[in-house]
């Protein structure tokens, strides 16, 4: 499957997206810094991603963004735990090294093979909107959408949290150890402290001043008035103890004193405070759903569907791809780009139409997905220039209802876990609190969410509804787009990203970089990024892919370089296991090799 001495010749002859993380993309300053001390295995995983070399494991593998939740997972899987098991694990760490990304105060997408029944399916832990709340509550009194942030800081925009409930839920499904002790290594982290990474330092730096605006967060982020620096000591008391109650009781979130303190916090939030209640803490649950799979290269690329766009269209622009000759072309041709790029733009169109929480809004989800739709589509990737403009197709579908475009704005944070554990199971489950630090309210040592604002403002563009505006109950649309492609029915890869809307582009991207062009998962996921959503490419600043905007200026595409801070986190299935983790962020994956 793998056309290593192709790729290699690529690169030695200097092309312009082939090259590795450690040729082209660097990890974020230091980021390794402190780390390496952790275990032997640690240093040795970060060096790998250093030198832009695949993990590998024979029966087990983890990866995710920080090495402290992978050594917790790694610990878990090493025991004889589950894939399940070690989620719970990853996740609660994760929440107290990185919270800036995801939590207990976020939600999350799984995707779940099961080897057992030899099935896919995936649970749906995304944020529900309060009862409470009115389509136009992202509205000034003029009926026109508020400033982004002034929706985003504060009680306005915090949903219900579902990463505990999802967490519970796969334990009680797939897991097989004991539920509290799984938690342990989160509590213990937070009681003796860890050191504040280079990265997470940064980005409170950056995010000082609405860091700043509410009293707990502040305290804990912006110690004596000032962000927290790199390699300073942290702890977090409140989220040990928070962490302690769930262990005793995982429902404990949604009740009591925990899902109270998160009432009065969003609601009391000066200037804009929030409508949550105890009933849509107590009516929360996670939702079982099919996966959404589509065509590419004699694999199936299966992913999460509505209320996630992510496999959908992820899946459309592979799907439209599969008729084309990549590999001919290879990752050096501007020809490659401009079909990823125009590809990218017709799934964004479907997306931007039809695209929201299909138990609110009927969707043409099989339609969308077609063979015979993406074959038709494809036909207007035919040439040699890109296309003028774009539109929504008409997919077949059960219901059909007239939709306006949606305007929502998904700025990226976020975090991917990919796991393969020693009984087959595979998990690849994407989490967050949507924007960095989320609605910037802290309570019991995690930050809450700010998921609402990935409704759309408006609720109608010339009369005719937005499919993903906000209602009361509803789950917002995301782009979240955890992976697991099968082959004859059993997984081969399992990925993700962080990213915000460019999610969808980073995952097709590193599929079609390791399935069509030969890459390991590590090249694949350290590959420079060259990203098309609505027109615009976007190319990565510092890297060969820059070297891509002559070439796609002429064939008439508007190109900007800029900085591309994803996170993939894979793991390939075969005969044993490889892990890749992206060079831009400091996670590493960990394997029983």
């Amino acid at each position: 499957m793998h056309k290593t001495l192709t790729l290699i010749a690529v690169m030695a002859a200097g092309s312009a997206l082939a090259q590795q993380a450690a040729d082209s993309v660097q990890p974020e300053a230091a980021t390794t810094g402190g780390f390496a001390a952790m275990s032997p295995q640690v240093a040795a995983a970060l060096q790998a991603k250093d030198a832009g070399l695949p993990v590998t494991g024979k029966t087990w593998m983890v990866a995710a963004a920080n090495p402290h939740a992978v050594q917790a997972g790694a610990d878990v899987l090493a025991a004889g735990g589950t894939a399940a098991d070690a989620l719970v694990a990853v996740q609660t760490v994760l929440g107290l090294v990185e919270p800036q990304s995801s939590g207990l105060g976020g939600g999350a997408f799984l995707v779940w093979y099961d080897a057992k029944s030899g099935q896919l399916t995936t649970l749906d832990g995304r944020e529900t909107a309060p009862l409470a709340a009115t389509p136009t509550r992202f509205q000034d009194d003029k009926g026109e959408p508020v400033q982004f942030y002034d929706a985003v800081v504060g009680g306005l925009s915090v949903g219900v949290p579902g990463t505990p409930a999802l967490l519970a839920s796969a334990h009680d499904t797939w897991g097989n150890r004991d539920w509290a002790t799984l938690l342990q290594p989160a509590i213990t982290l937070a009681q003796d402290g860890f050191d504040v990474s280079p990265r997470l330092a940064g980005l409170v730096a950056a995010d000082a001043e609405r860091l700043a605006r509410f009293e707990s967060t502040a305290s804990y982020f912006l110690p004596d008035g000032q962000p927290l620096q790199a390699g300073a000591r942290l702890t977090n008391l409140g989220y040990a103890d928070t962490l302690q109650m769930l262990a005793q009781d995982p429902s404990a979130f949604y009740t009591g004193e925990i899902a109270q303190d998160i009432i009065d916090t969003v609601n009391g939030a000066v200037p804009a405070g929030g409508l949550l209640t105890p009933l849509d803490f107590s009516l929360y649950s996670t939702r079982e759903r099919p996966a959404v799979c589509a065509p590419f290269r004699g694999h199936d690329i299966c992913g999460m569907g509505p209320p996630s766009s992510g496999a959908l269209t992820v899946g459309q622009i592979l799907g439209m791809l599969d008729s084309y000759d990549l590999e001919a072309l290879g990752p050096a041709d501007p020809q490659a780009w401009r079909l990823i790029g125009d590809a990218s733009r017709l799934a964004f169109a479907d997306r931007g139409r039809y695209m929201a929480d299909s138990d609110f809004v009927p969707m043409p989800t099989k339609g969308l997905v077609d063979p015979a739709y993406l074959a038709d589509r494809a036909k207007l990737l035919a040439g040699d220039d890109a296309l003028p403009e774009v539109s929504p197709g008409t997919p077949a579908w059960d219901h059909a209802m007239l939709w306006a475009d949606d305007e929502s704005i998904e700025l990226p944070s976020t975090s991917h876990i990919s796991i393969a554990d020693s009984y087959g199971n595979v998990a690849s489950m994407t989490t967050t609190i949507e924007n960095g630090f989320g609605s910037r309210l802290m309570v019991r040592g995690f930050l809450l969410n700010n998921e609402l604002t990935d409704f759309s403002f408006r609720t109608h563009a010339d009369g005719v509804p937005i499919a993903n505006r906000l209602e009361p109950g509803k789950r917002p649309r995301s782009s979240m787009a955890p992976t697991i492609v099968m082959r004859d029915g059993a997984p081969v890869l399992a990925i993700g990203s962080p990213g915000g809307s460019r999610i969808i582009g980073y995952v097709a991207q590193a599929i079609v970089a390791h399935l069509a062009w030969g890459m390991d998962v590590q090249q694949a996921v350290a590959m420079p990024h060259a990203v098309n959503r609505f027109g615009n490419y976007d190319l990565e600043a510092g890297t060969a892919a820059a070297d891509l905007q002559g070439p796609l200026e002429a064939m008439g595409f508007e190109v900007e370089t800029r900085d591309l801070n994803s996170g993939l986190h894979a793991i390939e299935i075969g005969d044993g296991l490889q892990g890749g983790a992206d060079p831009r962020r400091e996670g590493i994956a960990l394997g029983d090799d």
